[in-house]
Order: structure tokens, then sequence, then C-alpha cells
């Protein structure tokens, strides 16, 4: 195992702060430029392990009605059964099984991410970005990390051929994943 950049002061329980959190994606369009989207309504916790990373962990709860991708007709066709079926399946989870160390500031995170009530296992490579004590004296921690799945296995199966061949949306979307979470206090 590689020794951590992670000071022991980290260690502890967070809470995503949503509001400089992405929780986002990235499709092919037509096979010729990105989609990017995100999701702007979630709630995220975990435990961080600073001296035993294998001892952390993470849960994220993403509510399907608020994916962005700023097209309000995209937005409304990703949120039908073509897609999420958000009105049946109106969030998406993900928990953690596993936190391995791969670098001094590199870690995977593995865990069953649910879509449509298929859950499926899903392995993220994050990079620590750093800690600081932000203007309102929160303790702040940042990681960045991102995964590739194939939409398919989550029962998202819309598909639309082009008349020049190809597929309107790839199969394989990036999940992208920004994360800034505050250290929770305990109440005295």
């Amino acid at each position: 195992m590689s020794t951590t950049t992670l000071s022991p002061e980290i260690t502890g329980q967070y809470r995503f702060d949503t509001a400089h959190t992405r929780l986002g994606f990235v499709a092919r369009h037509a096979m010729v430029t990105k989609v990017y989207g995100a999701f702007n309504e979630f709630e995220g916790n975990a435990y961080l392990d600073a001296a035993d990373p294998s001892k952390s962990h993470a849960e994220v709860v993403i509510e399907v009605a608020s994916v962005d991708t700023r097209n309000e007709q995209r937005d409304g066709h990703l949120r039908t059964n073509d897609f999420f079926d958000a009105p049946t399946y109106p969030k998406i989870t993900f928990n953690s099984t596993a936190v391995e160390q791969l670098g001094a500031a590199s870690f995977r995170v593995t865990g069953d991410l649910t879509i449509k009530d298929v859950t499926r296992p899903v392995s993220i490579d994050f990079e620590y970005t750093g800690s600081a004590k932000d203007a309102y004296g929160n303790e702040r921690t940042g990681f960045e990390g991102s995964t590739v799945v194939n939409r398919k296995d989550f029962g998202i199966n819309f598909h639309a051929v082009l008349e020049a061949g190809g597929v309107m949306v790839s199969d394989k979307i990036t999940l992208e994943f920004d994360i800034s979470a505050i250290k929770v206090v305990p109440e005295a």
C-alpha cells in the first residue's frame, strides 16, 4: 500500500456540499459531439479514514428529475422511460463496498450503483484534491473522479439509428465527480 498524503486531521464524517459538488455525465451524441449533463439535487455522505483508507465509505442519493443538460426538451426526454423513467424510478443511488488506495493521492472506490432498480458494481478512480478551512470555519476536503459505464447495463435502452450509420446516443457514458465535502462537527 502506498503512503497516503491525507492528513490525519481529515479522518471523520463528511457531507457533500451540494452547492460546490458536481455529479455529472458525458454521452456521445450523433457520433460527432459530446453532451454534458449533471444532476442538481442530491445528497452525499462519506466517512474518511486517513490512516486506513480501506475503512472509508460513501453513500449518494440522486434525484433523477433534477437532470440538467442545459436543454429543456432533452432533459424532459431523459426523464421519460426512454432513459431514466423518473416518475417510476425517482432516485439513483450509490453505496460503496470497498475503498482501495492506489497512490499517494489516488483511490479506487467500488460500490453498488442502482439506476432504474438495476444494481451493478462500479469502480471509480478518485484523486484527492486537497483540504482547507473555508471562510465560514468549515473543514473542507475535495476529490475528483470518473468512470465509464454502459447505460444498457442499467436498463437505459433508448436506441435511434442514424441514417448515415451509428447511433444517436452512445452506449458508453462517462460519469464525472467533482466533490467538495464538509466535515460534520459532532454536536456537544
